[in-house]
This record gives C-alpha cells, structure tokens and sequence, in this order.
C-alpha cells in the first residue's frame, strides 16, 4: 500500500512539474502562434496542418536550438498548428465550397448549401463547435488510453514481440492507405531501403554511401522529409497549374452570413457530436487509416440515423456536425500510438515524432510512461521520470491549445473568407523558398538542399504513380527502430535466427502480417 501511495504521489508531482514546465510564457506564447497559424493555413485551399508543420519545424528549431528546453516551445507551436488547422479547413469549404484542407472536404456537401441559404455564419459557428467538441473528446481518450496501453505493452511485450508489432503496423498501414495496397506497401519498403543509407549499428564502417562521406551519419530526416512532402507537392501543383487553361473567371463572391448558432442549437448537436467524434476517436487510433475515412463513416451513420435522411446534402448542420466532429477526434486519437508505441498514424505525427528526436533527449514509446522506483533513489524531487514529465507537459499544452481554440478560434474564423483569393501563383514561391532555407539552415548547407532535392523527385515519382507518400515517410523513420530491436532481439536469443518464432505473440502478430500480405497481393490481382 505505500508502494502504490508513493507511486501515486509520484505521477501527481510528474504532472505538475509537467504543467510547470508547460505553463511557462514562452511555451503558452507559442501555442497560441501555433493555433492561430494554423487557423490560417487551414483556411488557405490547398494548405494543411502537416504542411505547415513541415515548414515550421526547421524554423523552430534555427530559433530555440536543441535540448529539452526547446522541447515545450517548439511542441508547443506543432501542436497548435496540428488542432488550429482542422477548425480552420472548414471556413473555405463551407463560404466558397474550395475545402482548405482536405480533412474539409465532405464539409462541402452541407456546409456550402447552408451558405448558399444565407446561413454561412451558423454554418462556421457550427463548424467550429463541433470541431473543438470532437478534438476536446479525443484528447481525454489519449490521456486515459496512451498510458494504459504503454504499461500493457511494457509489462507484455518484449524485444520480438515490439520487432513483430512494428512489422505488423508496417503492414496494416500499407493495407489501409490509399486505393492500391500493394502500391502501399511498396512505397513503405522504399522508405525502409533510403533509411538504411549511413552507419551500421554494429560499428563495422558506413553503408550504400556511394563514398559521399557526409552521407556517413545518414540522410538529414527534417531535409528529406520537406522535400518529399512539401516540396514534391510544389512540383505537383506547378505542373498542374502549367497544364490547365487559364479561365477568366471573377473571383468568388462572399455569401451572406445570415444568423448566429444559438445556445439551444448547440445542445440538440451534442449527441450527433460526441457520436462522430467516437467514430473519428476509434479511426484515429488505428495508424494510418486518416481523417477521410472517418468523415465518410461518420456522415454516413449520422445520414442513416437521422429521421430525415432526405436533408443531408441539402443544408443540413447535422452533416457539418458529421464531418468536423470526426475529422478534428482523428487529430488527438492519431498520437495515441505515437506516445504509447512509438509508431506515428499520419503526418501529423510523423513532426510530433521529428521534432522530439531532433530536439531533445526524448523518445516516445512504452518507456515513456515508466515510473522509477522510490526506494532506488534517495529525495523524492530526484526521481522523476524526465519523459514522463514531457509527457504531461505535452497533455497540458493540448489542453492550452483547445482553450484557444475555443476563445480565438471562433472569432478568428469570421475573418478568414478572404483568404481565398490568394493566388497559387504567389503562394508556391514563398513556399518553395521557404522550404529551401530550412533545409539550407537546418541539416548542414548544401547536404540539406542535395537530400530535400532527391526527396522532391522521389515524393514527384510517387505522386505521379499514385502511390501514397505516408508509408514511404513512416517507413523511413520506423525503419531504424526496427532494426534496432531486430538486432537487440538476436543478440539476447544468443544468435537464434528464429527468435521471432519463440514467442507466441511475435507469431500471431506475424501471422496477421502475413494474412494483410496475401489481402494485398489478392486485391493487385483482381484490379
């Protein structure tokens, strides 16, 4: 019993060093800069949160440095870039039916009638209720369900069992994203191979360096992953923008914004909100599946279980309702397998990811949630798990970022229609530009512009060939974890070749592995 009262009283004292650490100026100063970049870039169309936090990330890191130190201010403004950019999608989407994000786009089909009707304000103000509701919701899951899965997977599983786990989200991630598995999975084996560029982990000298001894520390991840994401995009829209017809059409015309969502209003949504943001919840947390999945799900159900199915798509606020609840619940859902397991479900994540291995001496995973045992060590201040505490300073700077979106949010969104109109032939420049510097400035000179360059033409090929680019990403950045616990796992077996074997869990994970492998090869076949 005073075992578990000191346990308590220790995770209390990790929660408030965390709030401490968190609720410092300059961290609560950049989560609001977070959250209302984010509300801007989300109501620019063909913008989106991961592509501001592409951007933002080297930017962050030039001005704050390394350490745990810079660690709250830099998550601080990711993670308000992450939430202000789902609530900021819909301003678009709905006023002009142009979705800022495409989390935003089944938000069109009600949001833009409810315009139309002269309803755009108590479309937005609905939008935005939902959407703060849904990622509220979804941040309570993570901050009970994170650390409970962590301690179970800690406690269950060891070296093989994480080796298999990892391979089997590998697999179900390819499974799920996009239309041709196969061409997933692919992509992610792909990103694996570019990852083994650098030193070994046995020490025995550099490998598929081609000679380039600057390669011998491995690719600069920030530099790669502008290039393939932000920059293969850039390339993308100015192709397309090259091979269009250039129309002469006037710009688009601000409808009347009509009356306000009442209070009354607000509660009849409640229950239509917490039910999508159940449903964006459960997607979120499985790696990979994505916001559009959970949109489409959750306006469905919402659609068969309305008493007049006959109103969805005809202006409706139970199908802006729908939408925005499930898209904003996937946000906050996603990092439950980021802080529990280590493996990252979208982009989103993928920064939440570098940004700690960049910065700071801090990984997220099982360890994160560990306590160290009272009696080892002597003055109870002393005993505090250091990614613990990040732990809670990150819970503690969601909740700051809800509270902002909740306040600013609303009033922000009002002012956003403009935003529109801003030209693709101005935007991609300054993009363009600015992503360039980054990777000048933040991975080493010219190595950095070399490896976001190559990025570029890989995420163009990609792109081009339809493949999608998130497991090419994650397995990047998942590919030298599994190779550390592989190797770790073989040497503790004594060289057993089959170890993965020995344990019943690594082989049904295996086993689930296999089966999402012969699914794929099957639906290649039958296209």
């Amino acid at each position: 019993m005073d075992l578990l009262l000191q346990y308590v009283e220790l995770g209390v004292t990790s929660v408030f060093i965390g709030a401490d650490g968190a609720l410092q100026l300059l961290p609560l100063l950049m989560v609001l800069v977070g959250v209302l970049v984010g509300i801007l870039i989300g109501a620019v169309p063909g913008m989106s949160g991961p592509f501001a936090m592409a951007i933002a990330l080297p930017i962050l890191v030039s001005i704050f440095g390394y350490g745990n130190d810079a660690l709250y201010p830099v998550l601080g403004c990711l993670l308000g870039i992450m939430k202000g950019a789902t609530v900021g999608g819909a301003v678009p989407a709905i006023l002009f039916k142009t979705p800022g994000t495409p989390d935003a786009f089944l938000t069109t089909l009600d949001g833009y009638p409810m315009a139309r009707k002269g309803q755009g304000r108590k479309a937005i103000q609905t939008a935005h209720f939902a959407s703060v509701v849904g990622d509220n919701f979804s941040d309570i899951v993570l901050f009970i369900a994170a650390p409970a899965i962590a301690v179970a997977v800690e406690r269950i599983l060891g070296l093989p069992e994480k080796s298999a786990l990892i391979i089997l989200s590998l697999c179900f991630m390819a499974a799920v994203v996009g239309r041709a598995p196969l061409k997933g999975l692919i992509g992610g084996l792909l990103g694996m191979f570019v990852s083994l560029v650098g030193s070994t982990m046995s020490g025995n000298g550099p490998r598929l360096t081609f000679g380039i001894p600057e390669l011998g520390n491995g690719l600069p991840l920030t530099s790669a992953v502008l290039g393939v994401l932000v920059i293969s995009e850039v390339l993308i829209s100015i192709e397309e923008m090259h091979d269009a017809r250039k129309v002469d059409a006037p710009p688009p015309t601000r409808p009347q914004m009509g009356p306000r969502l009442t209070w009354s209003e607000r509660a009849r949504m409640l229950p239509g909100i917490l039910r999508s943001a159940a449903i964006g919840t459960m997607i979120g947390a499985l790696p990979g599946i994505g916001t559009t999945t959970a949109a489409t799900l959750s306006y469905d159900t919402a659609k068969r279980r309305s008493k007049t199915p006959e109103s969805f798509g005809q202006g409706t606020p139970d199908g802006v309702v729908a939408t925005e609840a499930a898209n904003s619940a996937v946000s906050g859902a996603n990092l439950i397998p980021v802080m529990s397991l280590g493996i990252p479900g979208n982009f989103a994540a993928v920064f939440i990811i570098l940004a700690v291995e960049t910065i700071g001496d801090f990984s997220f995973g099982p360890q994160v949630f560990q306590f160290t045992p009272i009696q080892e060590i002597e003055g109870f201040d002393t005993i505090l798990n250091t990614n613990l505490v990040m732990a809670f300073g990150m819970f503690t700077m969601m909740v700051v970022a809800n509270l902002f979106n909740w306040t600013l949010g609303g009033v922000l969104m009002g002012f956003l229609g403009h935003l529109v109109r801003i030209p693709k032939e101005l935007m991609l420049p300054v993009i363009l530009t600015v992503s360039l510097t980054a990777a000048y400035v933040q991975d080493g000179g010219y190595l950095g512009l070399l490896t976001a360059a190559a990025f570029a033409l890989i995420g163009y090929a990609l792109r081009r060939l339809r493949i999608s680019i998130l497991p090419f990403v994650i397995g990047f950045l998942l590919a030298p974890t599994l190779e550390g616990l592989v190797r770790g796992a073989f040497t503790a077996s004594g060289g057993d070749a089959l170890f993965l074997l020995k344990s019943p869990i690594a082989v049904g994970m295996l086993a689930c592995s296999g089966f999402l492998l012969v699914r794929m090869v099957r639906q290649a076949r039958s296209v």
